[in-house]
């Protein structure tokens, strides 16, 4: 009997990943292919759509080759997508108006000005999303307002707009469907996220005619079929597509109201699981949707923190400190237990859920037992720290008491961060035996969709567990400290 197959694609800002797991969900091979990161003098970050398509059906074509599987025996494609990123394109040609404005790129912050105050609390009411040019309704604007004819296409109707995923499903499929899920749709702060539906007044705020985007859908179902140019000798069904944090979630089994997991990349994505019933954040996260999955949405709670794992490259390239990460963990052990350093990372102000976009970093609390070991375990600490910020925000709004926390992500190789971060947040740390989190959700959404897998699919992960160890009133002493360091940089 012939084997079968899914594939994941993970899309993320730095490239493209292309993931084969079997029939019992097991990840036998990943494939990786870079794109360019475009910055220009003003520090505005791009990337090539077109780029990023060639590079997905190569990378898809080159694991098949590789792993040397049957062609046929290939099922379903799963999409996880590097989520924000915005892309505007025309509909008859499937051409880009424009380069890609990246998650992490804030030259719509003027438009979100101009909008104003007046209708922030508005766009957050109705979409679960602070105004902020980090999201795609300013990026689009941005683009309409900006590159010659866009606008006058625009008001003709013949603009596609959408994140990666949406590019993706487009192109893939030969421009035949231009849809996308649940989880990308509540990303873009032009969604309804209690209506389920593109709201037309914030659309219309941003300059967006509504009917001009994408089909939403549920994030296991049908997104068209494609034969990645001719590779396939039958079109393949894409039945899985999901931003890369939900896909996270979703490939972490936080299936269950009150699961939460947290990715710790260059920045990170902290995320609750909240079932089935929105609920708008007055702790300084935002709402989002999880998924739809088999005809049921699931919400989220979540907070992103922009320097996480960034912390560890500044200490490496920008500091000299350490010459690779793995040097951290041997240093945290051998640094003074009881030194008094903090550090926070407000390189770009501070995310959630705080908020503070003018907060400016600071090592607080250097005395003269202070050496390079203790300015690097203040450097990690201070991702523990700011992760468990969010989770006492999200227990407080969603009035549950985090039992465990599921984290993946490169830092979470580092076993002092681990077990501190367990004593730190006061839960369990569960770190699984793989990495590919996103592009494992997106797979089996696919699976599911399909029915290859079940939902014994999610037994599939081992995990490596890490208990609080640490005394209450240190915890609560050491809490304390990095709060009122955070105060001493905080604007508000």
């Amino acid at each position: 009997m012939l084997e079968k197959y899914i594939i994941g694609i993970d899309q993320s800002t730095q490239g493209t990943k292309a993931l084969l797991f079997d029939e019992k969900g097991t990840l036998m091979r990943r494939d990786n292919l870079p794109h360019r990161q475009i910055v220009n003098e003003k520090g505005w970050v791009s990337h090539d759509p077109q780029e990023i398509y060639r590079n997905t059906v190569r990378v898809v074509r080159n694991l098949v080759e590789d792993s040397g599987i049957p062609k046929e025996s290939v099922q379903a494609i799963g999409i996880s997508n590097q989520r924000e990123t915005s892309i505007v394109w025309e509909k008859e040609s499937g051409r880009p108006v424009t380069d890609a404005i990246v998650w992490q790129c804030a030259r719509a912050a003027e438009i979100c000005e101009r909008i104003g105050n007046e209708n922030a609390e508005r766009i957050r009411e109705k979409t679960g999303l602070r105004l902020s040019p980090y999201f795609p309704a300013a990026k689009i604007a941005w683009i309409l307002e900006n590159i010659p004819g866009a606008k006058e296409k625009a008001s003709e109707h013949k603009l596609c707009f959408g994140t990666v995923d949406t590019w993706l499903v487009y192109k893939l499929t030969g421009g035949k469907f231009y849809k996308t899920d649940y989880s990308n749709a509540s990303r873009t702060q032009l969604f309804n996220i209690f209506e389920l539906k593109w709201d037309k007044d914030i659309c219309h705020l941003f300059g967006i005619y509504a009917e001009d985007l994408a089909e939403v859908c549920d994030s296991d179902s049908y997104f068209g079929e494609t034969d990645f140019e001719g590779f396939f000798d039958r079109p393949i069904p894409i039945h899985g597509v999901l931003g890369d944090s939900h896909g996270a979630l979703f490939g972490q089994g936080c299936l269950e109201t009150g699961m939460i997991k947290c990715t710790y990349g260059t920045g990170s994505s902290i995320m609750m699981n909240i079932g089935e019933q929105p609920a708008l954040s007055s702790h300084g996260v935002v709402t989002s949707i999880a998924w739809g999955i088999n005809g049921k949405v699931n919400y989220v709670l979540e907070g992103n923190i922009n320097y996480t794992g960034a912390v560890i490259t500044w200490l490496k390239d920008d500091m000299k400190l350490i010459q690779s990460p793995g040097e951290t963990e041997e240093l945290c052990r051998k640094a003074e237990q009881d030194d008094s350093l903090y550090f926070v990372p407000a390189f770009t102000g501070l995310g959630a859920p705080y908020w503070d976009s003018k907060a400016k970093g600071a090592l607080c609390g250097i005395t003269r037992t202070t050496r390079k070991m203790e300015m690097v375990r203040a450097g990690v600490e201070c991702i523990a720290y700011q992760i468990t910020d969010v989770i006492r925000a999200m227990s407080q709004d969603a009035g549950i008491r985090v039992q465990e926390l599921r984290v993946d992500g490169g830092p979470t190789v580092n076993g002092y961060l681990m077990q501190f971060q367990s004593d730190i947040a006061d839960t369990r740390v569960l770190v699984p035996n793989v990495q590919e989190l996103s592009g494992i959700g997106a797979a089996y959404a696919a699976g599911l969709g399909i029915g290859v897998y079940d939902e014994k699919v999610f037994n599939g992960l081992m995990r490596t567990e890490y208990a609080p160890c640490m005394e209450v009133e240190r915890v609560e002493q050491k809490y304390a400290g990095w709060q009122q360091a955070v105060k001493t940089v905080c604007t508000k």
